[in-house]
């Protein structure tokens, strides 16, 4: 199966965020991606449950939403409510991980695992067959716009021979940093899901943007 892109909204016109989404929905993007932050896991506040709500209300694809926040198992059940198809909580958040991803699946959803740069990829190693879905920050997380950190192509190969060894079918994602120079390189590497927030919501022509990014 070829690779995913997920667009990040965190980069969209929020005051245009029906046709932002439209535009989503038109081209070859596969998810949206939808990053929550409460300026207390990272410095910066993003966007909550209702904004996500209204934004279900205008897609035609997958929710990837991606809680960067503290305690975000308080907050399964509001953001399946809301349309989330797939959540993914930060290891560096998540002290009973395991209990965590639990109640995300037994919520319809897909569970996924975040973890920041300076995260080692062995730390998922008890927890590996539980996880749907591991994105790698590929920037530290709060910002978008940030520059790509290098060391993710190694974590990537590490996490992709983990995942070959466990024998489970368990996505790579790469959020941060993403551009048509890195994207090619990822898949090579191992990644299965690729999110473009600025790259893509600031180009000339982001529909074209996300095609050149879906066929490498």
């Amino acid at each position: 199966m070829s690779h995913l892109i997920a667009p990040s909204m965190l980069a969209a016109d929020f005051a245009n965020l029906q046709k932002e989404c439209e535009m989503i929905n038109n081209s070859e993007a596969d998810w949206f991606h939808l990053d929550v932050m409460d300026g207390v896991f990272v410095p910066n506040i993003s966007f909550g449950i209702p904004v996500i709500k209204h934004i279900n209300e205008h897609t035609l694809k997958p929710l990837d939403v991606h809680l960067m926040i503290v305690q975000p198992e308080r907050y399964i059940t509001h953001f399946k409510e809301v349309g989330a198809n797939i959540l993914t909580v930060h290891i560096e958040a998540s002290p009973h991980l395991h209990r965590t991803l639990q109640a995300i699946k037994d919520e319809g959803m897909k569970a996924g695992v975040a973890l920041n740069p300076h995260t080692n990829v062995e730390q998922l190693m008890p927890i590996i067959e539980e996880v749907d879905l591991v994105c790698l920050m590929s920037v530290n997380p709060g910002f978008g716009g940030q520059k790509f950190i290098e060391g993710t192509y190694r974590k990537v190969e590490k996490l992709k021979e983990m995942i070959i060894k466990a024998n489970v079918d368990t996505k790579i994602e790469i959020d941060g940093g993403v551009t048509s120079a890195n994207a090619k390189d990822l898949v090579d590497c191992g990644a299965d899901v690729l999110v473009a927030g600025s790259f893509v919501f600031k180009a000339d022509n982001p529909i074209q943007t996300i095609k050149d990014l879906k066929h490498l």
